[in-house]
């Protein structure tokens, strides 16, 4: 089931990120969140007015998908860039594909004319996904970030919503 997160997600919410950050680049961080900031985060959506969907299998939540500015610069105003996460437990089950077209239809709705996802050149899985959905490499920049003291190769898809 694919729902709007609620408050009570908080802590689900901050063990999945978490765990996306220690097992994997595609976060490009490498210390936990904290409840204050996965908090401050989430209430930051609401304001704004921003979607956090999740995915919720038998009571236990799966993964989240939401959104946010590319760039502040008033001329980036129509595009967005997406964060999907999912347990490690849960991969490979459909549920990012689920999560992700969820997304793109509430994007439809609104005025953003582009989503970007911003992924780490290693994680197949999730190019695959995006390229399957229908995002087009947009372009890589190599060497962009470090963690854990590996350079680290960024790739950017992009969905242009008029055209789905």
């Amino acid at each position: 089931m694919i729902r709007e997160a609620k408050p009570q997600d908080y802590q689900r919410i901050l063990e999945i990120t978490n765990q996306v950050i220690r097992t994997s680049n595609a976060i490009y961080r490498e210390e936990d969140h904290t409840m204050e900031t996965r908090k401050e985060w989430f209430e930051s959506k609401v304001e704004k007015n921003i979607p956090i969907y999740i995915y919720e299998e038998d009571g236990v939540v799966c993964g989240f998908v939401t959104y946010g500015a590319f760039r502040e610069n008033p001329g980036y105003r129509f595009s967005v860039e997406h964060s999907l996460h999912i347990d490690k437990t849960y991969r490979v089950k459909g549920i990012g594909t689920q999560l992700l077209k969820h997304l793109i239809e509430h994007l439809k709705t609104t005025e953003y004319r582009l989503v970007i996802g911003v992924i780490d050149q290693q994680n197949k899985l999730s190019l695959h996904l995006h390229e399957k959905i229908g995002f087009k490499l947009s372009g890589t920049i190599e060497n962009v970030a470090i963690k854990h003291g590996v350079w680290l190769n960024v790739c950017f898809m992009s969905l242009d919503l008029k055209s789905v």
